[in-house]
């Protein structure tokens, strides 16, 4: 550079006497005001919009904040910097600090999550590895401290460098706050909420230390893999399960297999009678002193006659208005459907039905519709 460029480029800065940002950006937390040598004129005006704060640095010291406003930079509105320049009186000539604009609205939206995945230690399951990914909103709250710690000599601080850093800092107290939780595994798919809340509480000390307020913090998935997630379901179903309730949902998913059948009436009969077998099966599992008969032995004669195993009664759910009601009998069913309770559009459900299925629809309740035809003889 020539020594008029070097000349021209000094008296153009010289003339600036507004010192100001226009944020045209969406990622931008802190710019520096540019000027020739840092040099800014006496009585120089600062403008300081919504959103922004401005923050004088004299030699990597923190000096002045400026909240929204418009301000003459003089020693009345430069207090600290007069104190660390020695300004006893009022100046005339341009001083030298350098000026940081930092975007304080609040950032949304932010992505965090688990690139690898941790362990977790879990009383049935032992170790096992889980995934976690969600969003977070922060807002530079101090404005000095996070220019001093965070930004330093960075001219043009950008989201995505703070990103980098807080996603670091989320992960890590993420999983220490998930660690000591100390859940049941499946829970904590369940308890979103819950952890997010108390992760947020756990993180936002770790965030204020550099200047940085932590909005909202949200979990929205904990994922773990897909074999774990069979042994689990297995284990809720067999931790909830009723042996006694389990014998009869499987007598009355054999007859209904075996009604469906084209063998009719016959295949019916075969489905009842394998029903009562399973169900007998089940109450012998359940009471271990009922001694099993072992092929190839006598069985011994009982002293006195055994009655045959009771039927199964088929309950229902129906809904009126919207509302779950039941279980009832189908004959309890047939007296609300004579008394308009409900009608042959009505949502019906029983044990074996996959969703919820209209009264029209459901073969064994087709006769409180009238004109019902008994199905064909089976062949001879």
């Amino acid at each position: 550079m020539s020594l008029f460029d070097e000349i021209k480029k000094k008296l153009s800065h010289e003339f600036i006497d507004i010192v100001e940002w226009l944020d045209n950006t969406n990622d931008t937390i802190v710019h520096r005001f540019e000027r020739y040598q840092n040099e800014i004129k006496n009585n120089a005006q600062l403008i300081v919009r919504e959103g922004q704060t401005a923050v004088f640095v004299n030699e990597g010291q923190l000096a002045d904040v400026f909240k929204a406003g418009t301000y003459t930079l003089n020693t009345k509105n430069l207090p600290i910097l007069t104190t660390l320049k020695g300004w006893k009186y009022g100046f005339d000539s341009p001083f030298k600090a350098e000026v940081y604009f930092v975007n304080t609205r609040l950032f949304t939206d932010e992505k965090w999550g688990t690139k690898n995945p941790f362990m977790l230690s879990d009383d049935r399951f032992g170790l096992v590895e889980i995934r976690a990914f969600g969003t977070y909103s922060f807002r530079i709250s101090d404005a000095g401290k996070f220019v001093v710690d965070v930004v330093g000599t960075d001219g043009n601080f950008t989201n995505y460098e703070v990103n980098e850093h807080l996603k670091s800092l989320i992960v890590t107290r993420f999983t220490d706050t998930v660690g000591e939780a100390n859940l049941p595994i499946e829970l904590y798919a369940a308890n979103t909420t819950e952890l997010s809340e108390t992760c947020q509480t756990v993180m936002q000390p770790e965030f204020g230390r550099v200047g940085i307020e932590l909005e909202r913090f949200y979990i929205e998935n904990v994922s773990m893999p897909e074999e774990l997630k069979k042994e689990i379901f297995e284990y809720s179903r067999l931790d909830k399960l009723d042996m006694t309730k389990l014998s009869q949902f499987k007598a009355a998913k054999a007859m209904e297999l075996a009604a469906a059948n084209e063998g009719g009436t016959a295949g019916a009969g075969m489905g009842m009678g394998m029903g009562f077998v399973l169900a007998q099966q089940m109450g012998n599992m359940m009471n271990p002193q009922v001694q099993q008969p072992v092929f190839g032995t006598q069985t011994p004669q009982s002293t006195g006659a055994v009655p045959p195993p009771m039927p199964l009664q088929i309950t229902y759910f129906y809904a009126v208005n919207g509302q779950q009601s039941g279980p009832v009998s189908i004959d309890r069913l047939k007296e609300l459907f004579a008394n308009r309770t409900i009608n042959r559009d009505s949502l019906i459900w029983k044990q074996g039905m996959a969703n919820w299925t209209t009264l029209k629809e459901i073969e064994e309740l087709k006769p409180f519709l009238g004109g019902n035809t008994p199905p064909p003889l089976p062949n001879a």
